[in-house]
């Protein structure tokens, strides 16, 4: 004793003297920083004072942390219970002194009121303090604690090695039992925010703790046991317990009572809880190292701070600290500054690796993983410490160590598999077909189960019966590895998305529809066609595929464009304008050959009265026509050589032609069959947005994930986007209505749709490969057997029977392919053209024919005239010889009577010749009639008036419709023998 006060006297004289020197030479100096730093202290008891003033001198002569001329203080007070008596301590005895940090400790006893007091009085000074042994959450608070730091962690940092055990044992489902004030919550949240970033990392294979129940209760309990009826009802079996000492006690004491603490069950508990006098046999718990070790936390503490200190210096230019907590406008920047320093320290300590957070917070800090024994014997099992190879704390623990509840060796299983699941499934036509119950039906069919479906906006319920693949899957399995189940649809009727929830800074995946009932444990299974992707395999496990599939595109076939014009199909337009020109360029040269041939009919008509008519144009044309549709030509055929030589050569084009046409007409419309629009996938027209292509999935399926995650195909899904349906039904029945032109879902659904309805199609091959699977909660214990299952169903061929029984539908898709290689029966539709070009015909010939009838009448009118003028003529000129021959005859019978009158008396002759000319009406006329024209002349003469005298005789026709009297008729005017008296003609 003698010599260690003695030594240690010296080094105090050692460093009043160093002291001084640097004093003086700092006089010297032209720096602005202070060279002297004074540190306080506000300590539990005399040895922890003692090794504080120690630390501090020894501090003085490392060059490592303090730069030359720099020299430090010490600063100390007792801590006092009496938070009121330990704030005016510190403003009198440590700030008075301008302290440039506070290093402080208390009683595990004396509670944190005072700690926290040192840490308000000297947060409103901005000088920072740093705690060696202060652990409440309370301290992490930023904006009351503004200035604190801490070399030990806070107790809810113990969430951390929680999960890093977890992740050991691999436990996937735990109860978390914890005390409702601050640190009992702030554990909770800490496990549930390190879990989210503890696995973004870890490989798929690796297990996620999920907290299956939370229990909370009340600090300083009475009783346990309302809570551990929960408890024992639920899965798990592993318990992650914060509680005080004394509350640890009543939990051990009821959960005994229960048997929640013997063989099956698995503790792990804080270091509070591990010190409960009751604490079962095979409880896992935590303790700090280094926690009781005042001293080291103090070397540290005064470390980190010279440290800090000595980057400052060398950075900033430090102002002196606050000397009075009278002045309430004391604004020490420098102080502020101090903080940030400190935190931003990584060094190693006699306390291990000593870093900080962003509160300040210790990080690094080891603990020592403790199995209780008999008789409360606490044995270290494992460590969880600081590698500093890789730079992180690392969880080492020897299994063989440790003695588990119920003096097992063996580790628990820590869950309780249930024979009895809440299995969801979804309708999707062929897996899930889905049936309302009637209101007079009490059950399903045989070969349907009830499949209700909860709405949770309105808490109703609506009876359904549901059958298909799954089902059938389904009813199998359980019989195939025994568990009973109750099955239900699907609440929100969809399979589930992701949507990106911002908490606190970090973002979570927020899931629903079927993976959401699944992640928040409101069911245990999923049966139905699930695809299987990472999104969903990063929150559930699938079991292995019980069917292989991918995606592929569904359109309705293009129909055949039977228009009015169809049998014009077999040839192009060009070509068909060719044959209508050259049917008549044959006709005219068959005109002219035969025209200008010698032996042509033309030159032979003229010669021969027996020979037929000339051909003529017309003959040509009906004779080029009749050729070329294989119609009878019964005249009109071409006579000359040269003609007929033409004739031959265009029959065998005629043949070449028609056999052409026909063949062609049968392959486009009988057994022409329409191709797909798409060719997949890859089609230009899918990745390119002008098109005016619809295309659409389903909203949040795996196949919109599957888009979300390819880059090339980013494009082409904005596109989709916003034409996307809430379900394949909907989205089928437009694709047959046509008012979508492509629909991209699973193959299984397509398929079978095509299949069943011989007008879709699906296009292109498969791309996106996965397969379907049945969802289980992360870490279920049914996951290998469900999945071994499923191997032997098909490996037995059970998978390919329901292939056959659903999938295909029967023979549906054989009689759809007979279909296809069945030729088309021509109906009206096909051949509506060659009817209506008939009718056009018909039609045509109706007309010319009304034409040549109007034509002809014409004709008629024209003739019949012509006619009329001709005959006028014709009498006109029979008059005209009539008149030249009286004339004649007149002449001769002068000549004739001038012979008479030389023999006879005068007048005789002329008054016989008179009667005979001029007999009265009614008699018979004499010989004299026989004068040609005589009757005609008499009978057009119109009779006379007569006039008075002096006056010619006028003319007067009768009346229409009336009859004129007899009178006495003059003879005409031109008639020789109009005189009585022809004396004066004889000579």
């Amino acid at each position: 004793m003698v010599v260690a006060f003695v030594y240690r006297w010296l080094l105090y004289a050692v460093a009043i003297v160093n002291t001084s020197l640097l004093i003086a030479a700092q006089r010297h100096t032209a720096s602005d920083n202070p060279s002297t730093y004074n540190i306080g202290g506000v300590l539990s008891d005399s040895d922890s004072e003692e090794h504080f003033r120690t630390t501090i001198a020894h501090l003085n002569f490392d060059q490592q942390y303090v730069p030359r001329k720099v020299t430090y203080y010490d600063k100390t007070i007792r801590m006092d219970k009496n938070p009121i008596k330990t704030v005016f301590n510190v403003c009198d005895k440590l700030i008075e002194k301008r302290v440039y940090a506070v290093v402080v400790s208390h009683e595990q006893t004396s509670g944190d009121l005072s700690p926290a007091a040192v840490s308000y009085t000297s947060g409103f000074y901005s000088i920072p303090v740093i705690g060696i042994s202060s652990r409440d959450a309370a301290f992490s608070d930023k904006n009351i604690h503004v200035s604190f730091l801490r070399t030990v962690p806070p107790y809810y940092h113990q969430a951390d090695v929680w999960l890093e055990m977890l992740s050991h044992f691999s436990y996937t489902k735990v109860i978390i039992i914890h005390s409702s004030d601050t640190d009992g919550r702030a554990i909770l949240g800490r496990f549930q925010t390190t879990s989210q970033t503890y696995y973004d990392d870890v490989r798929y294979d690796d297990v996620r703790a999920t907290v299956e129940l939370i229990v909370e209760f009340e600090p300083k309990l009475e009783s346990f046991t309302s809570h551990l009826v929960d408890m024992k009802t639920a899965q798990s079996r592993v318990y992650l317990m914060y509680a005080s000492t004394e509350d640890a006690q009543v939990i051990f004491r009821d959960a005994g009572e229960y048997n929640m603490t013997g063989e099956g069950h698995v503790w792990i508990v804080t270091e509070q809880a591990l010190h409960a006098n009751n604490t079962p046999e095979g409880v896992l718990g935590l303790q700090l190292e280094h926690s009781h070790s005042d001293k080291k936390h103090i070397r540290d503490s005064v470390y980190v701070l010279a440290s800090a200190i000595k980057e400052m210096i060398s950075n900033e230019t430090i102002a002196e600290a606050p000397k009075d907590c009278g002045d309430s406008a004391v604004n020490w920047e420098s102080g502020k500054r101090l903080f940030q320093y400190l935190k931003s320290r990584n060094i190693t300590g006699d306390t291990g690796q000593v870093a900080f957070d962003a509160n300040g917070d210790r990080i690094y800090a080891g603990y020592d993983v403790i199995n209780i024994r008999e008789k409360q014997q606490k044995l270290v099992v494992g460590k969880f410490s600081y590698d500093s190879e890789k730079a992180k704390m690392r969880m080492r623990i020897n299994d063989s160590d440790i003695i588990w509840a119920g003096k097992q060796r063996r580790k628990p299983e820590g869950i309780m598999i249930p024979t009895h699941l809440k299995v969801l499934t979804i309708e999707e036509k062929p897996f899930v077909y889905v049936r309302r119950m009637g209101d007079d039906e009490f059950k399903c069919e045989p070969d349907e189960r009830p499949c209700p479906l909860f709405n949770s906006t309105d808490d109703t319920t609506n009876e359904f019966c549901c059958r298909g693949y799954c089902i059938d899957l389904l009813i199998e399995l359980s019989k195939r590895i025994n568990f009973t189940y109750d099955l239900a649809l699907s609440p929100d009727g969809q399979f589930g998305h992701y949507i990106l929830r911002n908490n606190t800074g970090i973002k979570n995946k927020e899931w629903n529809g079927l993976i959401g009932e699944l992640v928040n444990e409101h069911a245990d299974m999923i049966v139905a066609p699930l695809t299987i992707n990472p999104e969903r395999a990063e929150y559930i496990e699938f079991s292995k595929p019980f069917k292989y599939q991918g995606i592929t595109i569904l359109e309705k076939k293009p129909s055949r464009s039977s228009t009015l014009v169809s049998f014009l199909q077999p040839f192009s337009n060009t070509l068909w304008i060719l044959v209508m020109v050259s049917v008549h360029v044959v006709a005219l040269v068959l005109y002219l050959l035969d025209r200008f041939s010698p032996f042509g009919r033309f030159k032979l008509s003229h010669t021969d009265s027996n020979e037929e008519k000339a051909l003529n144009l017309s003959s040509a044309v009906w004779f080029a026509w009749g050729v070329l549709l294989n119609s009878g030509i019964g005249e009109g055929t071409p006579r000359s050589f040269s003609a007929r030589v033409l004739g031959m050569v265009w029959a065998g084009f005629a043949m070449i032609i028609v056999a052409s046409y026909t063949a062609n007409l049968a392959a486009f419309l009988v057994l022409e069959r329409p191709k797909t629009k798409l060719s997949g996938i890859n089609d230009a027209r899918l990745r390119n947005t002008m098109e005016n292509l619809t295309c659409a999935t389903v909203k949040g399926s795996s196949v919109d994930m599957y888009f979300r995650r390819q880059v090339e195909l980013s494009n082409m899904y904005r596109t989709m986007e916003a034409n996307n349906y809430d379900t394949a039904e909907q989205a089928i029945q437009d694709v047959k209505k046509g008012k979508l032109m492509a629909f991209i879902w699973d193959s299984s659904r397509l398929e079978y749709e095509a299949s069943k309805d011989c007008e879709l199609v699906t296009a292109g091959e498969l791309f996106g490969r996965s397969g379907y699977g049945i969802g289980l909660q992360k870490g279920s214990p049914w996951t290998d057997a469900v999945t071994l299952a499923i191997l032997e169903f098909h490996e037995s061929g059970f998978m390919e029977k329901l292939d056959k029984q659903w999938i295909f539908h029967g023979h549906v898709q054989q009689n759809c392919e007979l279909f296809e290689k069945t030729p088309n029966t021509l109906g009206l539709k096909n051949m509506a053209g060659v009817f209506i070009l008939v009718g056009v015909g018909i039609a045509g010939g109706v007309g010319l024919i009304i034409i040549e009838v109007i034509y002809k009448k014409h004709q008629v009118k024209k003739q019949k005239r012509l006619d009329i003028a001709r005959h006028a003529a014709d009498k006109w000129r029979g008059t005209i010889e009539k008149r030249k021959t009286i004339r004649a005859s007149l002449a001769m019978q002068r000549q004739y009577n001038i012979g008479l009158n030389s023999t006879h008396a005068p007048g005789t002759i002329s008054l016989a010749v008179d009667k005979r000319r001029y007999p009265r009406l009614g008699q018979r006329m004499g010989p004299e009639r026989a004068w040609p024209g005589d009757a005609d002349v008499l009978r057009i003469r119109r009779p006379y008036e007569l006039g008075k005298p002096g006056q010619s005789p006028k003319v007067m026709a009768p009346p229409f419709g009336k009859t004129r009297p007899q009178q006495n008729i003059l003879p005409p005017r031109y008639s020789p023998g109009y005189t009585s008296d022809v004396s004066h003609l004889v000579v």
